[in-house]
């Protein structure tokens, strides 16, 4: 997921691209018979210098003119150590048209390729702009017994990536980044975090969306879920009516505007499971015994099998069952290709799992104050209906975090803002279906010193007229959205701080270089 800004409400932050007559009439030229245009002499010398630039444990494979004519693609690869395989490409608007920043952006899933079309756009906007594959090429498969790998997913890609791309601006521009970024989302929501709380100097600000930065717990719930399902497999008709009903029993606790639409505020009892449930089985007969026990299992979420301990919580109420399974990988670095995922068991093996990679993988610190001393400024969102990265470990982490500032919600909010989008899945939802422009915010936020108050997220529902489109305002946790009756507009309310297990500090061990 790239979260792309719309600078035109930023004005004074872009110079303007001014393109000669002559130059326009070149490359209409060549535009029309489907070739690159040769570089001018000044762009030969460019292209040359960037070539010779040389880098830390790399090399620069390609220095060229992309086909649009618009911006320079440098691509390197680096090798911090002998199993370690990084590639990464720096794309430079042209000077007239760069706004001083450098922008890093995220990956997702396992990683191990490069997206193309978040670089163009970014760099379309006036970024130079960066990514890596995080070291995980051709495929997921490359980690099996690598520890050099796990480094580089985890954190060491990323923040080369950083490093090299801003060695690469500054040769291109003859000049330091004005301000450095991070956007990401899921797996980028982990880069962005490791960012912050180990190389909190590369960035001036971070957009962390959906961030899976609680790693290794994180697979385990999708192992557990996993094994559920392969003994008890639910249709997608069956998943529906499970979102359904806990979209309708939590209907009650909703604003009048969303109620029954989604679950704003997942957080439930073990009560509330079981009327879900029953619910669930009223609406679709289909549901059997089995089923109900699965999702027991399902919605109160991972514990060790043998000290109970809480590894991970459960599938959120009103998100996908179906979606909350697979990205089995990690277990494949571990434990080699050859294991089976129904014979890992959550006991020994969840021990030896976590003791291998969650001291590199994890982004769990709470200590942000360096990156809060030198004025960092950091958002981070979660969507009530994701259930591939679920909303529970983040909100425990933004606790967390403000436990280590002394309790001081206020100070934590002057510099990280957490945002729970109600109704929004892994890259859309029943809810908010277009989510705030994070980066924008957080540039907004650094440059200006003023904090935001509150961010737009915008909903749009089919309808027997056609679609209806309305933008939420979505407040800052734990303030939450609420509704006034009297002016039928949306307005801030309080709303509860916590409420969700904590997963064991033993699985969430310190980070390890």
């Amino acid at each position: 997921m790239v979260l792309e800004a719309s600078l035109d409400v930023l004005p004074c932050f872009m110079n303007q691209m001014i393109f000669s007559l002559s130059l326009a009439m070149v490359f209409s030229c060549f535009s029309a018979s489907g070739e690159t245009p040769p570089p001018s002499p000044a762009l030969e010398a460019k292209l040359t210098a960037l070539r010779e630039v040389k880098v830390d444990a790399g090399a620069i494979t390609s220095v060229q003119r992309d086909a649009s004519g618009k911006r320079i693609v440098v691509k390197l690869v680096l090798n911090p150590a002998k199993e370690s395989n990084i590639k990464v490409e720096v794309w430079l608007p042209d000077s007239d048209n760069w706004n001083g920043c450098f922008l890093g952006l995220g990956n997702g899933g396992a990683a191990g390729k490069i997206n193309p079309g978040g670089l163009s756009s970014m760099s379309g906007q006036g970024y130079a702009v960066a990514t890596t594959d995080m070291g995980t090429a051709p495929n997921p498969d490359s980690g099996i017994g690598n520890p050099e790998v796990w480094k580089d997913f985890g954190y060491r890609a990323t923040h080369l990536m950083t490093v090299v791309g801003k060695q690469i601006t500054k040769a291109h521009f003859g000049r330091d980044p004005e301000y450095s970024y991070f956007s990401g989302g899921s797996t980028g929501g982990q880069q962005a975090l490791q960012e912050a709380q180990r190389y909190p100097e590369d960035y001036d600000g971070i957009a962390a969306a959906v961030a899976a930065h609680c790693r290794t717990p994180l697979h385990a719930y999708f192992l557990w879920n996993e094994q559920i399902l392969q003994t008890c497999p639910f249709s997608k008709e069956q998943d529906a009516s499970v979102i359904a009903a806990a979209n309708e029993h939590m209907a009650s606790r909703e604003i009048p505007v969303v109620a029954g639409k989604f679950v704003s505020d997942p957080r439930c009892t073990a009560q509330d499971i079981e009327a879900v449930i029953a619910l669930a089985r009223k609406k679709d007969a289909s549901l059997t015994d089995a089923h109900a026990a699965a999702l027991r299992k399902l919605f109160a979420g991972p514990r060790h099998a043998v000290t109970g301990e809480r590894l991970f919580n459960g599938v959120p109420f009103g998100s996908s069952i179906l979606a909350s399974h697979g990205h089995l990988y990690l277990f494949n670095w571990v434990f080699g290709a050859d294991k089976k995922m129904t014979e890992i068991n959550f006991g020994d093996d969840m021990d030896t799992y976590t003791s291998k990679l969650a001291p590199y993988l994890n982004a769990e610190n709470p200590d942000l104050s360096a990156f809060e001393k030198r004025g960092g400024k950091l958002i981070m969102t979660l969507g009530t209906a994701d259930s591939v990265v679920p909303y529970h470990a983040s909100m425990d982490y933004y606790e967390r975090v403000i436990a280590h500032f002394g309790g001081s919600l206020d100070k934590v909010r002057s510099f990280f803002q957490f945002y729970i989008v109600p109704g929004l899945a892994h890259g859309g939802g029943p809810g908010i279906n277009q989510p705030p422009n994070l980066l924008e915010a957080v540039r907004a936020w650094r440059e200006t010193g003023v904090a935001p108050t509150s961010l737009l997220g915008r909903h749009a529902e089919e309808n027997g007229k056609g679609k209806t489109v309305w933008d939420m305002p979505l407040y800052p946790y734990p303030t939450r959205t609420g509704w006034n009756a009297t002016t039928s507009s949306f307005e801030p309310m309080e709303g509860p701080r916590g409420g969700v297990d904590r997963i064991a500090e033993r699985f969430r061990p310190a980070a390890a270089e």
